[in-house]
């Protein structure tokens, strides 16, 4: 009994040396800040308007729309059409009013005809850029570097599939607007200069997707719901709907700091903007799961679960800190 109680001590002190010499070797070995690496040719989009390679402007620049929406698409080829086709009806309708917006479709290293379907639409309507990527960054590289390329007062990033009904944009404004009171199209300069993060949501829809679902990915979604709510964020049921309105000074700040590049950035956005204090809220949107999902059901799950653990490491170690951001 004493042989075994002194082989688990043995083994318990084992693992905390070892847990102290990994978490050693991950803060030197690891960057306080992301370092954003762009090529040359991303500072670049096509206007077929002027027939000239024109540079994309800054984040860091004064906003010069009312709206900016980023789709970031990875061989999104089909699944673009219909969702380009519902956002630009919608948008347009409010142009009338002198609303002002653009849309930057960032391809992420698509391989398929996703840069020629998004230009074709940018032949039509200059209020369309096309930012392609030289190589495939993952979903929050890609909406980082067409957020640092938007003109916008305030901006959303939207998927590519259409999940979301474009309209429910509405009940973001709303949002918007209930948390600084001002409205962005009529206070425009106000509104960037402020902070707030509106994420859309479908955690009202988990019941009747639950139903659909095998008890297998039933368990996947709900222990990565429960690492969220463990290691990073806390009080927003649904970090990963890709429907999510920043104002021009937070999504500065948010994208600065932002170091994981793949699936779980939400995480670690909406973690930054916590430890900050910005406001968030979270808001009902209308959801429908469309064919042609880039999640790939297990390994997808575990990547985010690493990503996850990373997060609350890193930053828990100090090996990761939140860049400072000049005020306005």
């Amino acid at each position: 009994m004493i042989a075994l109680e002194a082989l688990i001590g043995y083994f318990a002190l084992l693992a905390v040396c070892f847990l102290i010499l990994f978490c050693v070797v991950l803060y030197a070995t690891t960057k306080p800040y992301p370092k954003v690496w762009r090529h040359k040719d991303e500072n670049y989009f096509y206007n077929f308007h002027t027939g000239e390679r024109e540079m994309f402007p800054s984040l860091s620049d004064d906003w010069s729309v009312h709206l900016s929406i980023i789709v970031p698409a990875y061989n999104e080829e089909e699944r673009l059409l219909p969702m380009l086709d519902e956002c630009i009806q919608y948008l347009e309708r409010r142009k009338r009013f002198g609303f002002t917006y653009e849309i930057i479709v960032v391809s992420d290293g698509s391989t398929d005809g996703t840069v020629t379907a998004a230009q074709n639409y940018s032949r039509k309507y200059d209020t369309v850029r096309v930012l392609s990527l030289v190589k495939n960054r993952g979903k929050g590289g890609a909406i980082r570097l067409g957020l640092q390329s938007a003109r916008g007062s305030v901006l959303l990033f939207a998927d590519a599939d259409g999940a979301t009904k474009f309209s429910d944009i509405e009940k973001l404004e709303a949002s918007l607007q209930q948390i600084l009171g001002c409205d962005y199209t009529k206070e425009p300069e106000k509104v960037a200069s402020s902070d707030a993060v509106v994420c859309g949501s479908r955690a009202h829809l988990e019941k009747e997707e639950t139903a659909k679902r095998s008890i297998f990915r039933i368990f996947l979604m709900h222990g990565f719901h429960f690492l969220v709510w463990l290691l990073c964020v806390r009080g927003i049921r649904d970090t990963q709907c890709g429907f999510k309105l920043l104002t021009r000074k937070t999504a500065r700040t948010l994208f600065n700091a932002l170091h994981v590049e793949q699936w779980a950035f939400d995480v670690e956005m909406l973690y930054i903007a916590q430890t900050l204090r910005l406001p968030i809220t979270e808001i009902a949107v209308t959801w429908t799961e469309i064919d042609g999902s880039k999640v790939v059901p297990i390994w997808s799950w575990l990547q985010m679960g690493r990503d996850l653990g990373l997060i609350w490491l890193k930053y828990r170690i100090g090996a990761w800190k939140i860049a400072k951001v000049k005020s306005d």
